[in-house]
């Protein structure tokens, strides 16, 4: 009864991060059965011992330790199961990753200026988003896309996040760094029999990379347009390949998106 009353009450600092968490004894039922109170804006409550407590060894479940920005925080939604990371906690690590690992940004500089809303930075709130939105199409991966929806998204967001087999986001993903000086879908190309020098207009499929014609140099416009029609065209094909499979809002999505000069 001493050392209740003794302990109650009593704060240390914990050494999750430079400076530390004030953290407080609310309840102090034995040496192993204490529980304390994170003194923050979160006020996460967190069952430790008193040897942890004293050596501040109590992790911050709000404390942003994933690329300096996300964290667990409290809830039903569990990082790991029998040693493994889940698939939520998968999804919104790799997410993160995108968005925050400069390692990655260096290699995929088409991620720069990405990054995740407030809310997804709690991993509790992505996966509680996850789990309502998550479907699988047996024998292939499924990926979350932001650009579906809204064109040159990005932000990943409840709003403007969807879960869409890999096949399909491969159609849409943006090869800006492999872009020659022509619009998209239109390479230089010379002909080796007469030295003609020409636009070649391909589009890559699921199955092939079609060669879809050659025009003139100074018709780039018109190669252009070429492209935009069979990938649209193509888009809808996949789309109706898939209409039984995903949800309604990727399928309206697909049939509506639009390849424009640039992207």
């Amino acid at each position: 009864m001493n050392k209740e009353k003794e302990r109650l009450g009593e704060i240390r600092k914990n050494i999750d991060c430079l400076g530390g968490y004030n953290m407080k004894i609310i309840e102090y039922n034995g040496r192993h059965d204490v529980w304390i109170e994170f003194q923050d804006e979160y006020k996460a409550k967190v069952h430790t011992g008193y040897g942890n407590f004293k050596k501040g060894k109590v992790k911050n479940p709000y404390h942003p330790n994933i690329y300096g920005v996300g964290y667990l925080g409290q809830g039903k939604y569990k990082a790991t199961e029998n040693n493994k990371n889940t698939k939520a906690y998968t999804y919104w690590h790799d997410m993160l990753k995108r968005c925050y690992d400069p390692w990655f940004l260096n290699k995929e500089p088409t991620y720069i200026e990405c990054y995740v809303c407030d809310e997804w930075l709690c991993f509790q709130n992505f996966a509680e988003w996850f789990y309502k939105n998550y479907y699988e199409i047996e024998g292939q991966k499924m990926q979350l896309d932001k650009d579906i929806l809204y064109k040159g998204n990005k932000i990943y967001s409840p709003n403007t996040c969807i879960i869409a087999p890999q096949r399909i986001n491969q159609l849409i993903v943006n090869k800006q760094k492999h872009r020659g000086k022509y619009p998209i879908g239109v390479y230089d190309w010379l002909n080796r029999t007469n030295g003609d020098k020409l636009l070649l207009v391909r589009c890559s499929t699921l199955e092939r990379l079609e060669i879809l014609g050659y025009f003139p140099l100074n018709k780039p416009f018109q190669a252009f347009t070429c492209y935009k029609n069979f990938k649209e065209n193509y888009i809808k094909q996949v789309a109706d390949e898939y209409k039984d499979l995903i949800p309604k809002e990727l399928y309206e999505a697909l049939y509506k998106y639009e390849v424009e000069i640039n992207n």
